[in-house]
């Protein structure tokens, strides 16, 4: 990987961003992009994407990551100063005590914190092997006083973030940080956008990311209503089953493998026209994929596909280790692969391709 692709990569996993507060991670993609676009195009929440026309007359093209990451929201601060949160977008409460945050104030200043938590010496045996509700947890600033936390700036509706580095293990292609869900999407987004450049494509691409798709896809009808692709991909993550615990049934993914390519989860089942376009384009370029399924959540091609009179629609994801927690971890490879395939797909659909993945549904 060059050192501006990785530099690309520390910015946004670096950037704070939950749905509705996700002007940093905007701004790096719109950093890093600037000199391989026409032009950029906003909606109205805050989605941000690429244009740049090969052929006027060719199919609109939709590429979308998502630039929010889950996290939390500041609801309460205690007269003692301690802080009360929402979560933003799903946790498994088990991850969560114990772990560093970031606050963000509305002035932009942050604020160092640690969810609390119980010595176990203090605990009941009955309660050791319970879990913690998050209504229950609390975010310890350093503060004595509510006065205190307020003169710093922290008020309700905050956000919060989880808090830890960028971190390539121990020499190997496996990279860790927060928020690969979904810097990594926005990543090939912005990636595809240098790939093209000074490149003939037979269409129109806009590519970039939605907002608030951790709370419910918001972001991606509002952005498919906005540009009215004839096409759209989810540039997402994907469920590994690479590590102890995780069944096959669950899922098989490896990390390394390539990019997974959805053929159901529970927002969408994809238009098999383009599903079939996009195998058989990977196959004959020999580009690795793996098939993946996903039972219980899904992409922003959920929202776009359902936009407009329907837009056929397919969610290409880079597998991800302990997503929707502090400290998740992926392969490059996967990276470099689904940039490698979205820029073939980029290069080949043309109003002909158009045509026959339209004509098989």
């Amino acid at each position: 990987m060059d050192k501006k692709q990785e530099e690309l990569l520390i910015n946004l996993t670096s950037a704070n961003g939950i749905a509705g507060n996700e002007g940093q991670v905007r701004q790096v993609f719109k950093d890093y992009s600037a000199d391989y676009v026409d032009e950029f195009v906003e909606d109205g929440l805050g989605g941000l994407f690429g244009k740049k026309t090969g052929d006027a007359n060719g199919p609109t093209i939709m590429l979308a990551g998502h630039l929010d990451e889950v996290g939390f929201m500041v609801t309460q601060i205690t007269e003692k100063g301690f802080i009360k949160f929402q979560p933003i977008g799903g946790w498994w409460s088990q991850v969560l005590l114990a772990q560093e945050v970031t606050i963000t104030t509305g002035q932009g200043t942050t604020v160092d914190g640690v969810i609390g938590s119980k010595p176990p010496h203090i605990l009941p045996a009955e309660v050791r092997n319970k879990t913690v509700d998050i209504k229950d947890m609390y975010i310890d600033v350093a503060a004595t006083s509510k006065e205190e936390v307020e003169s710093w700036g922290v008020r309700p509706g905050d956000m919060i973030t989880p808090s830890i580095e960028f971190k390539r293990m121990n020499k190997s292609k496996y990279l860790m940080a927060k928020a690969w869900d979904n810097r990594i999407g926005t990543a090939v987004a912005a990636q595809l956008l240098k790939e093209l450049k000074g490149k003939k494509h037979p269409n129109i691409i806009y590519s970039g990311a939605n907002v608030q798709e951790e709370v419910g896809l918001r972001g991606a009808r509002v952005a498919a209503h906005m540009l009215k692709p004839d096409l759209s991909f989810a540039l997402d993550t994907g469920i590994p089953g690479d590590t102890p615990g995780i069944a096959p049934h669950e899922a098989d993914s490896v990390l390394g493998k390539g990019p997974q390519i959805l053929v159901y989860d529970a927002s969408m089942i994809p238009h098999r026209g383009l599903r079939d376009y996009v195998i058989d384009l990977a196959e004959e370029l020999e580009i690795p994929f793996q098939y993946a399924t996903v039972a219980g959540g899904g992409t922003d091609a959920g929202g776009q596909h359902i936009s407009l009179n329907g837009i056929p629609s397919l969610a290409i994801c880079i597998p991800v280790r302990y997503l929707h927690s502090h400290a998740s971890i992926i392969h490059e490879d996967d990276y470099h692969n689904t940039v490698r395939l979205v820029t073939a797909l980029v290069e080949r659909l043309d109003a002909k391709a158009l045509e026959t993945i339209k004509a098989n549904v």
